[in-house]
C-alpha cells in the first residue's frame, strides 16, 4: 500500500435533480429557512476538502444554492444516473482538467455528517484505490436481510476500511461476523469516473441493480471506509420530517 503524502485537487460534486415522484420539489423542501440542497452543500463545505459545486437540472436549485453563496452548475435533465451528471457538471466546472479526485455527496443527505465526506476521500491517499466509499456495521436484525439495505461484502485492508469485493441486495457473507451496510458517497479519481461513465450497464450490475459492480467487473479497485452511522436520506415525508427534527435539534443544542 502506497500513502501519498500530497493531498490531490479535490471538488466534490453534488448531483441534485429536481423531479421527484415521492416527493416534489425534494431539493427545495424547506428546513428550518433553508432548502435541503443548501443544508447538504453547507456540510460539504465544512468537510474543507475541496471546492463544493452543486450539479443542478433546474435553475431553482441553481438560485438558491447561489443565494446562500455557493457554486451550482446546470446540467441536462436527461442524464440515466448521478455519475453521469455529475461528469457533465466536472467538465463544466473544471475545464482545464486540473481537478485529480471528485468527491460525489448525494444531495438529498442533509444530516450527513461531514466527517463522513471526508471519511470517504481518506482511501483515495492509497495510490492503488480507483475508487472510494462508505460503510457502516448493520446493527438492526431486520435490516441484514433487507434487499433495499446493500451490503458491502470486503476484505479488510487497513483499520476502518474493507477492500470491496461484492456489493449484494443479499444476506451477505454468510457466518459469524459482522455485516455492513453500504453507504452511497463515492471518491473517483478523475480517470476512473471517466472510464465509468463510457462502460455499458454490466451484467451482475443489471441482475443486482446496482451501478457500482460495472466498476468491480472492469477491474477497477473500490474501498469502502468504515463510518459509524448511516446518514439519513430524504426520500419521503416521513424522511423529510426526520430531517426537519434532527437539524431543529442541532440548532437548539
Amino acid at each position: 500500500m502506497h500513502v501519498s503524502e500530497v493531498k490531490p485537487n479535490t471538488l466534490v460534486i453534488i448531483p441534485s435533480r429536481l423531479g421527484s415522484t415521492r416527493l416534489p420539489d425534494k431539493p427545495l423542501a424547506d428546513i428550518h429557512g433553508e432548502a435541503m440542497i443548501v443544508h447538504v452543500w453547507r456540510r460539504a463545505v465544512e468537510a474543507g476538502i475541496g471546492e463544493v459545486v452543486v450539479a443542478c437540472d433546474h435553475s431553482s436549485i441553481k438560485a438558491v444554492i447561489e443565494a446562500a453563496g455557493g457554486r451550482a452548475v446546470l446540467t441536462r435533465p436527461d442524464h440515466p444516473s448521478g455519475s453521469d451528471r455529475i461528469f457533465e457538471a466536472l467538465s463544466k466546472a473544471d475545464p482545464d482538467g486540473r481537478v485529480e479526485v471528485i468527491v460525489n455527496v448525494q444531495g438529498d443527505l442533509p444530516t450527513i455528517a461531514p466527517s463522513a465526506v471526508r471519511a470517504c476521500f481518506d482511501p483515495l491517499l492509497d495510490s492503488a484505490v480507483d475508487v472510494a466509499t462508505l460503510t457502516a456495521e448493520i446493527v438492526r436484525d431486520e435490516e441484514k436481510s433487507d434487499p433495499n439495505v446493500v451490503k458491502v461484502i470486503g476484505s479488510p485492508v487497513a483499520e476502518r476500511r474493507l477492500r470491496a469485493l461484492y456489493f449484494s441486495r443479499a444476506t451477505a457473507p454468510y457466518g459469524d461476523g459482522p455485516l455492513y451496510h453500504h453507504i452511497g458517497l463515492y471518491a473517483y479519481r478523475r480517470s476512473a469516473l471517466a472510464r465509468f461513465v463510457t462502460l455499458p450497464p454490466s451484467t451482475l450490475e443489471k441482475r443486482e441493480r446496482l451501478e457500482q459492480l460495472r466498476l468491480l467487473e472492469a477491474g477497477m479497485r473500490i474501498d469502502a471506509a468504515i463510518v459509524d452511522d448511516v446518514p439519513l436520506g430524504v426520500d419521503t415525508q416521513h424522511d423529510l420530517d426526520r430531517a426537519r427534527a434532527i437539524i431543529g435539534a442541532s440548532i437548539k443544542g
